[in-house]
Parts: structure tokens; C-alpha cells; sequence
């Protein structure tokens, strides 16, 4: 089975091509001649999901998925949210993003955070969603070179280590986006 990964993220491709089997193969946006930015304006998560996978579905034609992902930090009653990819502006560096969040919780003894995925696909004319959620806290510094985003400031619950540090193969058996993708996977094998 063929199908189109709504993104333009390369990490994200890497990550969750791994996490399928070998039946299920992803086509990127370029190989369908999709080169324009995806518009992500909606005020939730899924539905900025949804927006995604339903473009390219009905702009070229193909049975899609495609994922939107946030960082919701309870004590900052949720942000960025919807907003993470942009929390420091629509420069998108996760440098500076992780710079702001270390800078609002700079007082804060709250620091319990959870990253949420959200997948849409969209096969055979009918549309799924599947979603995960991993708990966790925001670390106060930058630990690890793995991952992307704010994978280095973020711990998951039951492990003494931040996502920058962990293999693509462990954050893929733990993560957010590796239990959204657990759930597509189940729900395209039946």
C-alpha cells in the first residue's frame, strides 16, 4: 500500500517510516508535485489535521495522512499548543522556541507537559483520526541530540532522559507520534 504523508517535515518522515511495515510505503509531498506550504490555520490541533489531509486529498486526488502535533504545557494553561511549531515566530526554529518556553517557565514549579499528535487519514473516500498523547515534564535545560522540535527539553514519564536522547527506534515505542502511528497501523491491517 501506497500513501501520501501530508508534510514537508523530513524528521517526521524518517520517524514514522520506520515505524511502518514494509507493506506500507509513504510517498512525500514532492514526489506528487506538492511543493507549496500546506496552510495550518485552525484553532486545534485536529483540525489542523484534518485541513492538511484534506488538501492534498482533494488538490491531487490521493489517499493521504497527514499529522499535526503540539507541545501543552499545563501551567501555561496549555501553549504553545496549537502554536508550537511558531511559538517564537514564523521563522519555525526550535531553538528559539525552546528558548521562550525555558523563559516562561522560568518561575513556574508546574512543568508537567504532554506532546499530543493528532493523525487524519483520509482512504477510500472516508476519513480516521488516531491519537497520542505522551505525558511527561519540561526539562530545565537542553539535554540530547536526537529528535527535533523540543525533543530536548521534554521528558516522558518513566524515563530519566529527554526525547534528544533517545534512539529513533526507543522515542518510536514511547512517543506521541509513535502511538498515533500504532493506531494507523492497527486500523490499516484490518
Amino acid at each position: 500500500m501506497k500513501l501520501v504523508f501530508a508534510t514537508n517535515n523530513k524528521n517526521k518522515i524518517l520517524e514514522v517510516q520506520q515505524m511502518l511495515p514494509e507493506s506500507i510505503e509513504i510517498i512525500s509531498l514532492e514526489s506528487i508535485g506538492c511543493f507549496e506550504e500546506i496552510p495550518e490555520t485552525a484553532d486545534t490541533i485536529e483540525e489542523n489535521a484534518i485541513m492538511k489531509a484534506n488538501y492534498v486529498t482533494q488538490k491531487y486526488g490521493y489517499d493521504c495522512f497527514a499529522d499535526d502535533t503540539g507541545l501543552e504545557v499545563e501551567s501555561l494553561n496549555g501553549e504553545p499548543g496549537v502554536l508550537s511549531a511558531r511559538y517564537a515566530g514564523e521563522q519555525r526554529n526550535a531553538d528559539d522556541n525552546m528558548n521562550k518556553l525555558l523563559e516562561a517557565l522560568a518561575n513556574k514549579t508546574n512543568r508537567d507537559a504532554q506532546f499530543k499528535t493528532v493523525i487524519a487519514l483520509n482512504l477510500k473516500g472516508k476519513q480516521c483520526l488516531f491519537t497520542g498523547i505522551a505525558r511527561g515534564e519540561i526539562t530545565l535545560e537542553k539535554t540530547g541530540n536526537q529528535g527535533f522540535g523540543y525533543d530536548p527539553i521534554f521528558k516522558t514519564e518513566g524515563y530519566n532522559a529527554t526525547f534528544a536522547q533517545l534512539s529513533l527506534e526507543e522515542k518510536g515505542k514511547i512517543s506521541h507520534r509513535g502511538k498515533a502511528t500504532g493506531q494507523l497501523i492497527a486500523f490499516l491491517k484490518n
